[in-house]
Formats: C-alpha cells, sequence, structure tokens
C-alpha cells in the first residue's frame, strides 16, 4: 500500500500509551500513516524523544501525532491525557495500552513486594486507569481498546514471575472487560507479542554474559528464526482497529510461533538464563 492512499484508520483518533520507542513506537508509526491523529504519552523526562517522535510523523503529512507527557503510574495525569485528547479532536476511537516495562531476570526470592507492587503498578493498573477514563468516551462512537500484553502471561518466563504476572493480568481482564462492554458495542482485546527486536530487548541481551550469543538465541526461539519488528505488531493493531470487527475478548498472539514445537526446556542445574 502506499503511503497516502487507500488510509486504513483516516481520521480516526487513537491514544497509545509509550509511544515513543519500542512497541509503541511500532503502533503509533502504523497508526500515523494509516491516517490516524495519534495522542502518545511518555514520562516528560523522556519528553525530547517525544517532541521528536512528534515532528518526524507529522512531517509525513498524512496522518497526526501529537505528543503528551504522562507517567501513566500517577492516575491524575492519564485522566489529563484522556481529557486533553477529547479536548482537541473532540472524540476518542481507540486506545492502546502499551507503557510497561520488563525488571531484570531475577527468581523469586530476589523480588522485593514493593518491586511487584510497583510493577503491577505500571503494567496493569494503568490499563484499567487509561480504560477506565476513556470508556465514557469509546462508547459513545463505539470504538475499542487494545491492551499490550505478551506471550509469555500464557506460557511463563525464566526469572520473570513479577511480569509475567502483571502480563497474565493484563489478558484476563482484556477478556473480562470485553464481556462487560459488549452492551456498548465496544470491542477489547489484547496482543501478546512474543521476542520482538526493541531497545529493551537490546539492553536486557547487553547485560548477559555473551550478548551476541542471546541475540541470536533469541532469534532462534521463534518457527520464523527471527525477531518480530515493531512495525508488525503495530499492524496487528491496527487490523485490530480498522478490520478485525468481529473481534472481542481475544488474545492475538504476535510470536512467530515461538510458543509452538518441542525444545529444550530442562531447568535442572540453571545457574545462569537459559540462552
Amino acid at each position: 500500500m502506499a503511503e497516502g492512499s487507500g488510509l486504513r484508520y483516516k481520521d480516526k483518533v487513537t491514544i497509545v500509551t509509550g509511544g515513543s520507542k519500542g512497541i509503541g513506537l511500532g503502533v503509533v508509526t502504523v497508526f500515523v500513516k494509516n491516517g490516524s491523529k495519534v495522542v502518545f504519552c511518555v514520562k516528560d523526562v523522556e519528553e525530547s524523544e517525544g517532541k521528536a517522535v512528534e515532528k518526524e510523523l507529522n512531517g509525513l503529512g498524512i496522518g497526526e501525532a501529537t505528543f503528551i507527557a504522562c507517567d501513566v503510574t500517577k492516575e491524575s495525569e492519564i485522566k489529563n491525557l484522556i481529557d486533553k485528547t477529547v479536548e482537541k479532536y473532540g472524540r476518542i476511537d481507540c486506545l492502546v495500552n502499551n507503557a510497561g516495562s520488563h525488571p531484570p531476570h531475577m527468581p523469586i526470592d530476589d523480588f522485593s513486594s514493593d518491586d511487584f507492587r510497583e510493577l503491577l503498578n505500571l503494567n496493569l493498573v494503568s490499563y484499567f486507569i487509561a480504560c477506565k477514563y476513556a470508556l465514557p468516551h469509546l462508547r459513545k462512537v463505539e470504538g475499542n481498546i487494545i491492551n499490550i500484553s505478551s506471550l509469555v502471561g500464557s506460557i511463563g518466563q525464566y526469572g520473570a514471575v513479577t511480569y509475567v504476572a502483571t502480563k497474565g493480568g493484563v489478558t484476563s481482564f482484556s477478556k473480562a472487560l470485553a464481556i462487560d462492554e459488549a452492551k456498548y458495542n465496544v470491542r477489547v482485546n489484547s496482543v501478546s507479542p512474543g521476542n520482538v527486536w526493541t531497545p529493551l530487548w537490546n539492553s536486557g541481551a547487553s547485560k548477559t554474559t555473551n550478548p551476541e550469543q542471546t541475540i541470536a538465541n533469541g532469534a532462534d526461539s521463534q518457527l520464523m528464526g527471527r525477531f518480530g519488528t515493531i512495525e508488525e505488531i503495530g499492524q496487528v493493531c491496527l487490523f485490530l482497529a480498522a478490520e478485525g470487527t468481529y473481534c472481542t475478548g481475544i488474545d492475538l498472539l504476535s510470536s512467530g510461533g515461538a510458543e509452538l514445537n518441542f525444545g529444550i526446556k530442562t531447568m535442572k542445574g540453571e545457574k545462569d538464563l537459559p540462552f
């Protein structure tokens, strides 16, 4: 599809949390290139990144990108994000909850209860709050919500009990909300990426004893033998928003087949990451 023609989400208003890098950036970029008016947010400490993305995408002359600083761990700032979007555009058609983090891999012994609470607040409670404030507007236009979860929310992951719990919560939350919102014809779905090449993945690999091997093994974990791209996840989200009008309550895996087939999975005697 040539940019500027056959736009799949033209003039629809989309909010994306955490949109200056990683999967969030992929979502923002794909939606803007398909004619959407996208409001995205990151913390104020990353304001320069947000402004740079806003400028670059608006330079395409297709959709629109608007950056708003927002710390999604603060309810008042999420409410402000929703309010400012409605103030600017008068509506919300799609909410993509994406902001989150993955802590370093550790056994449960090394996580504190406060660590877990903080991650829950960022990875799950922020989704709840954004949905709560966006839904009155989404109901008016029979819009939709897309919550970014993770493949590991259903298959588990080494040294990631807190992260896996938050993402499992996102998937379950999305299904329950889809039931409640069906009476308004508001669709709620989740997307569960597998290994997608992002700055977060790169940073994690760089901290291992053999980063090159870690990255190679990460790519080989998929049947397709490669990492996904942030734009591919953006396309999955766009499908759910624009064309997947009979989809609600689903968790759409975008994993390159990582969950299929047997693999070497024994953890006996494991002293380090199983890469």
